[in-house]
């Protein structure tokens, strides 16, 4: 009778075990095999992805783009136009336009007050400076390429008060590498960032709730990563690239308007037209060549120089290599804009210091 008892349990004890090693399989380890490796339309789209990276790395540039050495008339029509993008090192640049910049009129800052008056030398009402930290948010909370293109014009007639027919408008613009960004804004919105109050404004009006459906409801302080990660209307995914594209050539934010692959490719082909025309962008890893490619740009030199700061709170942040391929793959058209940013801006790095040709360069700049 007890021989039975202990076969029977004996009996229980491996079958209990290997259901439990079935169950391990098929389902826990299932789970995490599947977080690791990507989808399969993710796993191409990521192999793609790095030829596209590597073909934006090898770019060669005419003269044309190369040369950025502009007649910026700060007594005449000309105004800069600053494009901020969340965490890319925007509110220390804005306020190196608004402080720094040696000129015979300085910005006249007020204590206690974010905003400055960048007035026109000879002139109490005519603005030369774009910005929010000069104008504040006048097109909208990180206005975006197309707001700003479709409002400063209308803006600066209301500041100034009268109707201006013909301003040069000179766009600039900051960058950063897309992972680094993408982790800072993470950050910010969990410590209690929302920017809710952005407007999206595109083709006169802004996106409906269908549209552009919001990831919380108040606030999503406290987020944690993954959550952050797996929400489909998150803007922080590609942002760069969206800010820096022509909204309305994809419908703005009806992604039902084409198919996902078409609307993706003509948001980077525009983003990169877009940046390669602008008149001046610099790179937040990029802080000293930045500052001088600017001085050189415009003609117009900072009193204080810039800081390069390697260490910041995202670069901190504990990221597993599963998290860090992630945030790749949502990134894909960011991490090929930066590529083809960041070459662009060493070659007329390199074109500004040696005014020649880039051919040399080019081995350069394949090891970053």
């Amino acid at each position: 009778m007890e021989h039975s008892r202990m076969l029977k349990l004996f009996l229980f004890i491996i079958l209990f075990s290997c259901g439990a090693i079935i169950f391990y399989y098929s389902v826990c380890w299932r789970s995490l095999h599947e977080l690791a490796t990507p989808h399969p339309s993710l796993k191409g789209a990521f192999i793609d992805a790095e030829s596209r990276i590597k073909k934006a790395k090898s770019k060669t540039f005419n003269e044309n783009t190369l040369d950025r050495e502009l007649e910026f008339n700060i007594t005449g029509s000309d105004v800069l136009v600053f494009l901020h993008i969340q965490k890319t090192g925007g509110s220390v640049f804005g306020k190196h336009l608004v402080r720094d910049i040696s000129l015979d009129k300085p910005c006249k800052c007020y204590r206690g007050q974010k905003k400055c008056d960048c007035f026109r030398p000879g002139s109490n009402r005519e603005l030369w400076l774009f910005s929010r930290f000069s104008t504040g948010w006048s097109c909208g909370l990180h206005a975006d390429w197309t707001e700003l293109v479709n409002c400063v014009d209308y803006m600066m007639d209301k500041k100034e008060r009268q109707e201006k027919k013909r301003r040069s408008y000179y766009y600039i613009t900051m960058l950063r590498e897309p992972m680094a960004r993408y982790v800072s804004e993470w950050q910010h919105v969990q410590r209690g960032a929302t920017w809710k109050d952005a407007v999206h404004m595109c083709d006169g009006r802004p996106p409906t709730s269908e549209e552009l459906p919001s990831c919380f409801k108040e606030s999503w302080k406290g987020v944690e990563l993954e959550e952050f990660m797996t929400c489909p209307y998150n803007l922080a995914n590609n942002r760069q690239t969206r800010m820096l594209a022509d909204l309305s050539s994809v419908g703005c934010y009806n992604i039902s308007k084409m198919p996902l692959e078409e609307r993706n490719e003509k948001l980077l082909s525009s983003a990169k037209t877009n940046l390669r025309r602008m008149a001046f962008f610099g790179l937040t890893e990029l802080q000293k060549k930045s500052q001088s490619l600017f001085e050189r740009t415009f003609g117009l030199e900072f009193e204080e120089d810039f800081e390069q700061f390697d260490q910041t709170k995202g670069s901190s942040a504990p990221i597993t290599d599963v998290q860090k391929q992630k945030i790749k793959q949502l990134n894909l058209l960011d991490v090929e804009l930066y590529a083809f940013a960041r070459n662009l801006f060493m070659q007329r790095y390199k074109y500004m210091v040696e005014g020649n040709g880039t051919s040399e360069f080019l081995k350069e700049i394949q090891k970053w």
